[in-house]
């Protein structure tokens, strides 16, 4: 149980983002705390682990957790990635559904609705994002409205732009008046509690899912197999795994043209988050069917 602050007023809570794949979690995340966490892509499904990132100002802590877009499951890797976001939300103060305020709610919300979040006691803000696409502000409020008629009683509702920040503040203030009083878990500084072993991984896959197209990215892992920390460069050695010899041709790319650009983009984004050289070696290997297979998970790090 949370102590009571020194400062009887200051708030301190967990709210935990749900969506289904690709309404903007990870962006609405990077943009609450003013820089990068969460890796993000145009291709569906880019999260694969739950992601904590902390912010604080002088009256609240809000430990805000990104999970995998929420999805019918169709193999082990899905499995997976559906038991992160139920583990996310059973000790949240506060649930942000997330959907998409250009379109009408779908067969992945209702899946969402009936599985996760319709019999949960934790309050639920239901946060219309992507504000910004759509012009016609009559099918903008039936769009929300579709998503407010999953519930038998009214929702809290704030609409939002994670791409522009239009609202983010007004959403910050929504978040705060659930949070509990509470002190601070995490220092004023520290915005995640990622590894860079982890946060290394993450940016190269981020890297390959931004290159390549078509199966790829869902059929691919990083595994960081040591990282070597000095004072003025960190060593890197990174394997990428893939599901298929042809996988494994699209990522090296003809005469390694593209594991080198892969490669460079990753280093180049480490370097600048890390202010001192990387090396970055990273070898690519095919493990068959490793998306069913529990063990080949667990050794990569989903478990």
């Amino acid at each position: 149980m949370k102590k009571i602050a020194e400062n009887e007023n200051f708030k301190s809570g967990t709210a935990v983002i749900v969506a289904r794949p690709n309404v903007g979690k990870s962006t609405l995340l990077n943009k609450i705390l003013g820089q990068k966490v969460a890796i993000t892509s145009p291709v569906k499904q880019t999260t694969r682990k739950k992601l904590k990132g902390i912010y604080t100002d002088s009256t609240c802590q809000i430990i805000l957790i990104d999970t995998p877009g929420i999805h019918k499951p169709v193999n082990e890797l899905g499995n997976y990635l559906s038991n992160q976001s139920k583990s996310a939300l059973e000790d949240a103060d506060l649930i942000l559904f997330l959907v998409d305020a250009t379109d009408m709610q779908g067969a992945g919300d209702k899946w969402i609705y009936e599985n996760y979040l319709k019999n949960v006691k934790t309050p639920i803000l239901l946060v219309a994002n992507k504000v910004d696409l759509i012009k016609d502000l009559e099918k903008r409020e039936l769009n929300i409205f579709s998503y407010k008629k999953m519930f038998e009683k009214n929702i809290d509702t704030i609409k939002i732009s994670a791409k522009t920040g239009r609202n983010i503040d007004d959403l910050m203030d929504k978040i705060k008046s659930y949070m509990p009083y509470g002190e601070k878990l995490y220092d004023d500084d520290i915005v995640s509690d990622t590894t860079m072993r982890e946060t290394a991984s993450e940016i190269i896959r981020e890297k390959i899912i931004l290159n390549t197209k078509d199966e790829v990215p869902h059929s691919v892992a990083v595994k960081i197999e040591d990282y070597k920390e000095f004072e003025d460069i960190d060593k890197i050695y990174a394997k990428i795994i893939v599901n298929s010899e042809s996988q494994k041709g699209i990522i090296i790319g003809k005469k390694g043209s593209m594991l080198q650009t892969i490669g460079k983009s990753a280093r180049l984004e480490l370097e600048k988050m890390l202010d001192k050289k990387v090396y970055l070696e990273i070898n690519v290997k095919t493990q068959k069917n490793w998306l069913k297979d529990k063990i080949a998970i667990k050794n990569l790090g989903y478990n």
